[in-house]
């Protein structure tokens, strides 16, 4: 949209959105306003940037309780917990299995540390022995560890630790079915980083390079890069993402100073991107808008786990379409029409 803002896409998704499913489904579905949750605190209190909000467990940092703790495996690590309220009702199988799903290949996690805060008020099982006095009573106090909790913790770097949390937080959910049912509930993921550090450790754009970031160019040329933050957003049901936008960047003079901080000259810019680079030299307007996946959204509304029940010609997990045949060999003739030589 023309001469919109941010504010003006979130209204139209949340008259758009909650219609939409009502129409389709007898589950409840959330009217807007939708909540709002920057990515660093979904990073945070969920692992993962695309939360499911009918999972009622949290992420909490406890790094600065076992800072003096004598347990090994948290020396110099970040830790994450997560509480489940009534989890010391469950078997010592239960927290095996736990401990297998977290050191798949798949989550790699070093192993999952937990306790048990028996109906006694006792600490018992896995790392019962390294919860000192201080650490049980600040736990109960910052943290709301009740009688019958059990804590899980991951202790990892930061984003690693993140995002091992996050899913060990999703399966807890299913495995002791905390999940609501029958409604949808959404939120708004708001404030991504405009850069990220790349594996080579150079600055490089985090989403979407033609993004506006907050604070324009004032925040480009006194900020340091990685605290800036984007005009970027995803819309997020049921914990998939349903919808993608951001406030597109319109100013050529904006633009070349955020390629520039990623490493791009004002000459890159012009040649890789001359289409933008030109048509923003006769004025843009401010504009914004955001792509919901309608594929997704009939996915949730049917109540369907694979994306590819609903797609009329799925592709398979090596990325090819059965039905058609696709991709297969063509012709020489194929090729010569469109001036393509095989080497």
């Amino acid at each position: 949209m023309s001469f919109s803002t941010q504010e003006d896409v979130f209204q139209v998704i949340e008259q758009v959105v909650p219609y939409t499913f009502k129409k389709f489904t007898s589950w409840k579905v959330e009217e807007g306003p939708f909540i709002r949750i920057p990515y660093k605190e979904a990073m945070e209190k969920y692992g993962i940037d695309k939360p499911d909000l009918r999972n009622p467990l949290i992420i909490q940092d406890v790094t600065k309780i076992f800072e003096n703790s004598e347990f090994n495996a948290f020396k110099g690590k970040t830790i994450k917990a997560i509480v489940v309220p009534e989890g010391a009702m469950q078997g010592r199988k239960f927290f095996d299995k736990m401990g297998e799903f977290a050191t798949t290949d798949e989550v790699g996690a070093k192993g999952l540390a937990w306790t048990k805060w028996e109906e006694t008020g006792e600490v018992t099982g896995g790392i019962a022995k390294f919860i000192t006095e201080d650490i049980k009573k600040k736990l109960e106090e910052e943290y709301h560890v009740e009688k019958n909790s059990a804590i899980f913790f991951v202790a990892d770097e930061l984003e690693k630790a993140q995002k091992i949390a996050g899913l060990v937080r999703i399966e807890l959910g299913k495995r002791l079915d905390l999940i609501e049912k029958g409604i949808y509930k959404f939120c708004f993921i708001v404030d991504f980083p405009m850069y990220e550090l790349s594996d080579e450790g150079t600055i490089d754009f985090s989403h979407n390079p033609f993004s506006m970031p907050q604070g324009g160019l004032e925040a480009l040329e006194t900020k340091e890069p990685l605290d800036i933050l984007a005009y970027q957003y995803d819309l997020v049901c049921n914990g998939y993402e349903m919808a993608s936008g951001a406030v597109r960047n319109h100013n050529p003079e904006i633009m070349v100073k955020a390629f520039e901080i990623a490493g791009y000259s004002e000459e890159d810019v012009k040649n890789r991107f001359g289409a933008l680079y030109n048509a923003f030299q006769y004025g843009t307007p401010p504009h914004a808008g955001a792509a919901p996946g309608v594929d997704r959204m009939i996915m949730l509304i049917a109540d369907s786990q694979n994306i590819r029940e609903i797609i009329a010609f799925p592709k398979n997990k090596k990325a090819r379409d059965l039905l058609m045949r696709a991709p297969s060999v063509v012709s020489k003739q194929q090729l010569d029409d469109v001036h393509i030589q095989l080497k």
